[in-house]
């Protein structure tokens, strides 16, 4: 299955190199690009890609909007892109704010060529890319902006995950991946997938980006704990 990627970046030649970087792979198809988020919401309704490529900083609308946009569409709008956050480090509360929008995750702009051709395929499959010491600190220093909320706050209450579950999910926000969680819990991999599943639909999420920003809001794990 080819999976088909726009690139949306007010840079002509990131949009380039990466348009060259990507078409190179027998099984991705670049099917448009944008210099802003405005003009990259209308070629996504056109395209209907599967993946969008989307930096943070454009003019006329910034990728946050876009993202929201995307992911969020009026009525009669049924393509929902996954969307691949653009950015560096100095940009850090839009990046939380786009994972809470629900955008599948993020990728610094000076990452080498291999990592954006695996985010891509990581992506369209359906999963978060998580980069764990990245997002992780991404998260994290966000939260420290806010008051800590109790770690038995009224939103794990109310949302119904087992003990299992709750473990299940604390170690997803540490950035584990399933085979670490498996082995830490002893559990068998699939297992965990289940648990995973289970604790998303639960507290209606979209993936394990917004698992992991849950679990900071809930208070369940903290920054610097």
């Amino acid at each position: 299955m080819t999976i088909k990627v726009i690139i949306v970046d007010d840079q002509a030649m990131v949009r380039a190199g990466f348009a060259a970087l990507l078409a190179a792979q027998s099984d991705i198809d670049v099917v448009g690009e944008a210099p802003d988020g405005r003009e990259g919401v209308q070629v996504s309704r056109r395209s209907h890609p599967d993946v969008v490529l989307m930096d943070v900083r454009m003019p006329e609308m910034d990728g946050l909007e876009a993202a929201r946009q995307l992911l969020d569409p009026p009525r009669g709008v049924t393509h929902r892109p996954k969307v691949l956050m653009l950015t560096t480090f100095d940009v850090d509360d839009y990046v939380y704010e786009a994972l809470r929008a629900g955008a599948s995750g993020f990728l610094l702009k000076d990452a080498p060529p291999a990592d954006l051709i695996s985010a891509v395929r990581v992506v369209a499959a359906g999963e978060a890319l998580l980069a764990p010491s990245v997002t992780r600190r991404l998260i994290a220093d966000f939260a420290r902006q806010r008051p800590a909320p109790r770690r038995d706050g009224p939103a794990l209450r109310r949302s119904g995950l087992t003990p299992r579950e709750t473990e299940v999910l604390e170690l997803i926000a540490r950035g584990l991946s399933n085979q670490e969680i498996a082995e830490s819990l002893v559990l068998a991999e699939q297992t965990v997938k289940t648990h995973i599943g289970r604790v998303l639909a639960k507290l209606g999420l979209r993936d394990r980006a917004q698992a992991v920003i849950f679990a900071y809001e809930s208070g369940l794990v903290t920054p610097g704990q």
